[in-house]
């Protein structure tokens, strides 16, 4: 589609109805996907500004910035968009113990669906 949204190299990021567009962190040294979080325009600037991973959170309606009280901060170092420019790919490199998720495991995405029951991987 010549000319389209999927040409452009304006980024005009397509939040939702509440002002949020997903991002899907991975560690930029081997692509492991590390978590999932929503960003908003103010978490996405500060992002960008800082090069240290900002979000928005749902739950307690606040801006947060990963890894703040933790030390497991995620330092940026690219950030991706989709073709709709409507999800971002955050790549990170992983600061601290390089522990991305709030249980202490490198990432969020540490179970395995088999059938109808979890297994743990890793």
């Amino acid at each position: 589609m010549a000319g389209g949204l999927e040409d452009t190299t304006a980024f005009t990021p397509r939040f939702d109805s509440m002002g949020l567009i997903p991002a899907i962190v991975t560690d930029a040294r081997d692509g492991t996907v590390l978590m999932f979080a929503y960003m908003n325009a103010e978490s996405l600037k500060l992002t960008q500004e800082t090069g240290l991973a900002h979000f928005w959170s749902r739950s307690r309606q606040s801006l947060w910035k990963k890894g703040e009280t933790s030390g497991e901060l995620l330092q940026v170092v690219e950030i991706l968009t989709d073709c709709d420019q409507d999800v971002l790919q955050v790549k990170a490199e992983p600061q601290g113990k390089g522990v991305s998720c709030h249980t202490g495991r490198r990432s969020c995405f540490y179970r395995r669906l088999e059938g109808g029951r979890l297994s743990f991987i890793g």
